[in-house]
């Protein structure tokens, strides 16, 4: 079934998706048909009495909910907050983002994280020869015992000739918090932007693993191992490299690694970074921020203890650790974004061996739009930081 934006969205995701079609026009129909009727059959209701007082408002309270409803439908089709009604209701499975199937510590020595292949969700269409291939996993974490949906997309040159006896580096992309994995694809267009910037020979051809921030439904965990929690650094730092290095022809080392991501995704990118040097050597943070936040969505994610709360705090970091070996690119905007002073001093505190560079814009906010401007220099940015 072909799509928009230069990808192909298949039948079992256009089905079940809050952002689908299917949905909206569902919701587009009803309202039309109820302000219909209740147009043709307002003076059947004009009377005085209670009754008919009643009539009036219960149709204008049905008629003012769809509609809500439909507002609410079309922005969320637009940002892809949600993508599936257990997302929304908090109780999703691995195909909603992930799971905790067990805490920290019992996976057992000697058991590792699993790959597994699914029914690709969504491709960005042509013939892998010519235009790579974004294949739908799921990855299952031994030592976070978290559970995660992803999309990889392999380049071209994976499956040119000469390919098969190649190592290629690896970019992890993160999506915002409670974005849907799709929009990397869908709105963001991390695998169709790489293609044509590889194409184009500004990029090297390079393995990207797309994911969520958070694997746990309903519940922003800012990439933290949380105290009695979820254990999502865990998850990012020990299982997720080992399921793709056992899966795909990538490189072990630390320079063939790279993170970066979207507002919550950019934060966790920074942090994943500078606190895990032997395993990304370089992250950039589209829009993002520099300290975990705290919310009705998050909980408590330190356990009482200001030493985590430190720990997990990038200008704390940069002012009390040692500087990591890393290199950094951050984004912001002179008008239209909220993380401009954060950045700034950010960029002010760096020192060496640690690395920054930085995008601003004249101006754009925190949406996908922005994004889309600004992805083909992170990039580039990245590709010229790894090495196989």
């Amino acid at each position: 079934m072909s799509g928009v934006h230069g990808y192909v969205e298949l039948p079992e995701e256009f089905r079940v998706s809050l952002t689908g079609r299917p949905l909206l026009c569902l919701l587009i129909v009803v309202v039309i048909a109820l302000v219909t009727a209740t147009v043709w059959g307002w003076r059947r209701l004009a009377g005085s009495g209670a009754g008919f007082i009643a009539g009036r408002l219960g149709l204008i309270a049905v008629c003012q909910v769809l509609i809500t409803l439909s507002v609410l439908v079309v922005i969320n089709r637009n940002f892809g907050f949600y993508e599936s009604w257990g997302e929304l209701a908090g109780a999703g499975g691995a195909g909603d983002g992930g799971r905790l199937t067990q805490r920290q510590g019992q996976g057992g020595v000697g058991v590792n994280a699993k790959l597994i292949k699914r029914k690709p969700e969504m491709s960005i269409g042509g013939v892998p020869q010519k235009d790579g291939r974004l294949d739908t996993v799921d990855i299952r974490g031994a030592r976070s015992g978290l559970h995660a949906r992803a999309y990889v997309y392999l380049p071209p040159q994976y499956f040119q000739p000469g390919g098969e006896k190649r190592r290629f580096p690896v970019a992890v992309a993160l999506s915002g918090y409670p974005g849907a994995l799709r929009n990397l694809v869908t709105q963001v267009k991390v695998p169709q932007t790489a293609r044509d910037e590889i194409r184009a020979g500004r990029v090297q051809p390079t393995v990207y693993v797309l994911l969520r921030p958070s694997m746990v439904p309903g519940r922003d965990t800012e990439c933290m191992d949380v105290p009695g929690g979820p254990q999502t650094s865990t998850f990012f730092t020990q299982d997720l490299p080992e399921a793709v290095r056992a899966n795909y022809r990538v490189p072990d080392a630390r320079k063939s690694w790279g993170v970066f991501g979207l507002s919550t995704g950019g934060y966790c990118s920074l942090k994943l970074a500078m606190r895990n040097s032997d395993v990304f050597s370089a992250a950039a943070s589209l829009s993002g921020y520099y300290g975990a936040i705290k919310d009705v969505t998050t909980g408590d994610l330190y356990g009482g203890s200001q030493t985590v709360r430190n720990e997990n705090d990038l200008f704390w970091r940069l002012g009390h650790m040692p500087p990591p070996p890393v290199s950094v690119l951050v984004t912001t905007s002179k008008v239209g974004e909220k993380n401009k002073e954060g950045t700034e001093r950010f960029l002010s505190l760096v020192k060496p061996p640690m690395r920054a560079s930085s995008i601003t814009l004249d101006s754009g906010g925190h949406n996908f739009q922005t994004w889309n401007r600004v992805l083909p220099q992170v990039l580039r940015w990245m590709s010229r930081g790894l090495s196989v």
